[in-house]
């Protein structure tokens, strides 16, 4: 059967002759050289032109990544290599290093060489730790050198072609050759490494129109491939896929099976002759350069073809190659979270074909390998194979370890099998484009997902939604349908669709009911009771219960879950290149929430007492999110949380408790404004006094009419310098006296004149003085400026009146307000009896006629005391009453 290759372009851009292509082993970048002499950088995810380098104004043949170093190196026909910083787009080194066109770079993968061929005829070494210098020159070849390659498997050996119709192999160190290679009948373009499994291979490419296969052990051809209508100008080897991939100056790119050498598909994206071709290992992407621009696509998928069974046992594919590792016995090693796990792994021989895909059944007994059209159903254990079929499209295992469903070729026609022997088949009304496993055998068409029982094959519901892929919980009471763009979680009623009677053409309308929609992408996904754990697109690890999505950890690349080992309270991870990490999730903690969801709280409140102690918080918030507060507040460890729950339930002893035990300002006006809404206005007066909220110990003193209680706070606010509450406690008590003292003993002898002018006249002379002596500090013609009642008795009318009405009100004044003036108090009396009386303070001079009382300007500029704007704040840290 042929491979199953998927194809996809993802970049493609057109430009001059492309000479050279690269691809970044850590970005997305495809490095690109052209005839013209320029590089370009484009990052071919987002289509845009990262980096460009104007290298010579003649060709530029060749050019590589250097990623340890930033680099970027460029050999071109002025006999030149130069060396560019791609951060930076400085040229870092430049050179001659050949007499003739340069035509391949090689870049050693571990060490600082570089290897430069020519139509000079000859292969140079390079030490860019020793200032570039030329450590060796190889001779040999009688024409133009047209490529050279490490070998992957030693990177001391390099293979070299050229136009004399010949392949040498050659050693680091060594001046000779170790072989030659000969076959092709005109020059020689290309060559590659075979680099996956233990085939020692070269392929090599040619004028002939050939592409030959080598076994560069026992030096002979293996096999000749033959269909280019042109010059052979690239050939590879995929690095990850069982496929060579040659290219000719007929415009198309060949893609032949490495294995069975046929051909299994031809591309062609008509820019002309084929010039170039990269790859990079541990990716699927692929690049080629044409005569009028550059393309990069995808080959196959890049998920890795693993499986791990319910007892920790790994199953996995390098290329053809199948091997086993335990990830339970990783001996007393400390596993941290993602951290790479060491994997003692096992061979277990050569599958048949190349799996692109492995699968435990559920009870973990057998493994099947789907790949090239075909499927093998093996032991688990020793690989012995079981059942075999070919002409599918996708293979699925049900519930029941004992059946699976496959998808043939037709597109059309599911075949259900029972212990490796078919049991039915049908063809779905509605067509078959994808089928998926597990409680109910799932089949997804053009527009809906319809779901059959397993055994009748009677359609249960059909759904309008076109799924990507589809997770059964283990009971089979919970799955997960999931789109490109979020995953819903729905319910499944086994009852409703047993006792139905009114079925429709789409099933039974009560089978599903879903629970939630989840506007996230999800990579992979396994279910560990009513938890959905999953990767998404944005790479985290999350799990999904009760409602709640919790994210366990933040993910650095792309990885795929292979499953939960319960005993081990870990999730397990991979990568593409099958590197193993893990996490700890505790068993109790999906129980107990499990429990709850099912609400079933005896059992759950089994499992709280085996949850760790730093797991506690986060059971707690999932209480709290599925209306358990009460329980979420006996959970939690953390006493943020708890206060938290506290006051939403409102609960005042464990917040009261909670807010000693810190003594948080912030705690304890919460708990203020809890006890305000529940009338404790005991406790609400205690929690202000705790927070020092001066402002509502006001504001509650005031609202009950509590004189004692105002009184305190002003004389408390007062001591700690919250003077604007103290105006006001004072004020509020009518102690006029003490507002003046305070604004006196505040500096700010301007306002208390002012407020002598409207409230207490009596002391408005003495005031005045004070105002006086201080802004003569400052600014003395000001000073003068002032008006004195005693001075000019005539400014100030009513006076009298004015003070006859003071000593009405003092009269009436509660005692203890009026009756003890202080000793500003007695002094601003004494000089008002000696004073002509007066009702307001004005500002002006003996030569001025008398202004306006409207018309008085007490701007502090002008005055040199008091506020810029006039406002009577004068707390350093509250903000402006409005007095």
């Amino acid at each position: 059967m042929p491979i199953r290759l998927d194809v996809k372009r993802k970049f493609s851009s057109r430009s001059d002759r492309v000479k050279s292509v690269d691809l970044h082993p850590q970005e997305s970048w495809v490095l690109v050289s052209l005839f013209s002499g320029a590089v370009h950088i484009w990052d071919f995810e987002k289509s845009t032109l990262v980096k460009q380098f104007e290298v010579a104004t003649l060709p530029v043949r060749a050019a590589r990544f250097v990623a340890r170093k930033a680099w970027v190196v460029t050999g071109s026909d002025d006999m030149f290599i130069n060396v560019f910083n791609y951060n930076t787009l400085d040229k870092v080194h430049s050179f001659e290093s050949h007499t003739d066109y340069i035509r391949s770079l090689a870049v050693h993968p571990s060490q600082p060489y570089l290897l430069s061929s020519s139509d000079d005829m000859l292969i140079k070494l390079w030490d860019w730790e020793k200032k570039w210098q030329c450590t060796q020159v190889f001779e040999g070849h009688t024409h133009y050198v047209m490529q050279v390659v490490f070998n992957p498997k030693d990177n001391n050996i390099f293979a070299s072609a050229a136009l004399d119709c010949k392949i040498k192999v050659w050693q680091i160190g060594q001046p000779v050759p170790n072989f030659t290679l000969e076959g092709h009948d005109a020059g020689i373009n290309c060559i590659d490494y075979f680099q996956g499994g233990e085939k020692p291979y070269l392929v090599s490419g040619a004028d002939d129109r050939m592409v030959k296969i080598w076994d560069y052990q026992n030096k002979t051809c293996v096999q000749t491939l033959e269909g280019h209508a042109q010059n052979v100008s690239a050939v590879a080897f995929h690095p990850e896929l069982p496929i060579i991939i040659t290219g000719s100056e007929d415009g198309t790119v060949r893609v032949w099976h490495s294995s069975t050498y046929r051909l299994e598909t031809t591309l062609n994206y008509g820019l002309d002759r084929v010039w170039c071709m990269a790859h990079c290992r541990g990716s699927n992407n692929f690049t080629i350069g044409y005569d009028e621009g550059s393309v990069v696509i995808k080959l196959g998928r890049e998920e890795p073809a693993m499986s791990m069974d319910t007892s920790g046992k790994l199953i996995f594919a390098r290329h053809s190659e199948i091997q086993q590792a335990n990830l339970r016995n990783l001996g007393d090693v400390e596993v941290k979270d993602g951290e790479r796990l060491t994997l003692a792994c096992r061979d277990m021989g050569s599958c048949d074909i190349f799996p692109q895909n492995i699968q435990h059944n559920p009870n973990g007994r057998f493994v099947v390998m789907v790949g090239d059209g075909e499927y093998i159903i093996s032991t688990s254990m020793a690989l012995r194979n079981k059942a075999f079929g070919s002409g599918i499209q996708e293979f699925v295992w049900a519930a029941d370890s004992s059946e699976y469903a496959v998808r043939d070729m037709s597109f059309s026609k599911i075949k259900i099998f029972k212990n490796f022997k078919e049991k039915k088949s049908f063809s779905p009304q509605y067509g078959a484009e994808g089928i998926y496993g597990g409680h109910l055998l799932g089949v997804r068409s053009t527009n809906s997902l319809a779901f059959y029982s397993w055994d009748s094959l009677e359609l249960v519901r059909r759904i309008m939604i076109v799924p990507q892929k589809v997770y059964w919980s283990e009971n089979g009471e919970l799955l997960v349908i999931c789109t490109d763009e979020a995953y819903f979680i729905l319910r499944y009623d086994q009852s409703a669709v047993d006792t139905a009677e009114d079925i429709d053409e789409d099933g039974v309308e009560s089978a599903f009911e879903v629970i939630t929609e989840v506007e996230e992408v999800v990579k992979t996904g396994v279910w560990v009771g009513d938890c959905f754990i999953y990767t998404n697109s944005v790479n985290r690890l999350n799990y999904f219960v009760g409602g709640e999505v919790i994210t366990i950890s933040h993910l650095d690349r792309l990885m795929y879950l292979l499953g939960y080992l319960p005993k081990e309270n870990r999730v397990y991870l991979g990568d593409k290149d099958v590197n193993v990490v893990s996490y700890a999730l505790p068993l109790s903690v999906l129980e107990y929430q499990t429990a709850v969801m099912r609400k079933d709280f005896d059992t759950a409140d089994k499992y709280l007492p085996q949850i760790p102690s730093d797991q506690r918080t986060r059971v707690a918030h999932f209480l709290e999110k599925q209306g358990f507060k009460k329980q979420a507040l006996q959970v939690t460890t953390d006493p943020e949380h708890k206060f938290e729950i506290a006051i939403a339930i409102k609960d005042l002893k464990v917040a009261v408790q909670l807010a000693r035990e810190t003594e948080s300002e912030l705690r304890w006006k919460q708990l203020a404004d809890l006890a305000l809404t529940m009338s404790e206005l005991g406790l609400a007066q205690q929690c202000l006094k705790e927070a020092k909220d001066y402002n509502g110990l006001l504001l509650l003193a005031s609202s009950t009419g509590d004189r004692d209680a105002v009184r305190q706070l002003a004389n408390d606010a007062r001591d700690t310098g919250k003077n604007n509450v103290s105006f006001l406690g004072h004020f509020l008590l009518g102690d006029l006296d003490a507002c003046i003292d305070l604004l006196v003993s505040t500096g700010r002898p301007a306002e208390a004149a002012l407020f002598a002018r409207t409230h207490k006249p009596s002391r408005m002379s003495s005031l005045v003085k004070i105002w006086k002596e201080e802004l003569a500090k400052t600014n003395p013609k000001a000073a003068e400026s002032l008006a004195d009642p005693t001075d000019y008795p005539n400014l100030f009318p009513e006076l009298e009146e004015s003070l006859d009405l003071e000593r009405q009100r003092d009269a009436n004044a509660p005692a203890g307000v009026a009756a003890e003036p202080s000793a500003l108090a007695a002094a601003g009396a004494e000089v008002a009896a000696a004073s002509t009386p007066a009702a307001a303070t004005t500002t002006t001079t003996a030569e001025d006629d008398v202004e306006d009382d409207d018309d008085f300007d007490l701007d502090a500029d002008d005055l040199g005391d008091g506020d810029a704007d006039g406002d009577m704040n004068f707390d350093d840290d509250d903000e402006d009453l409005g007095i």
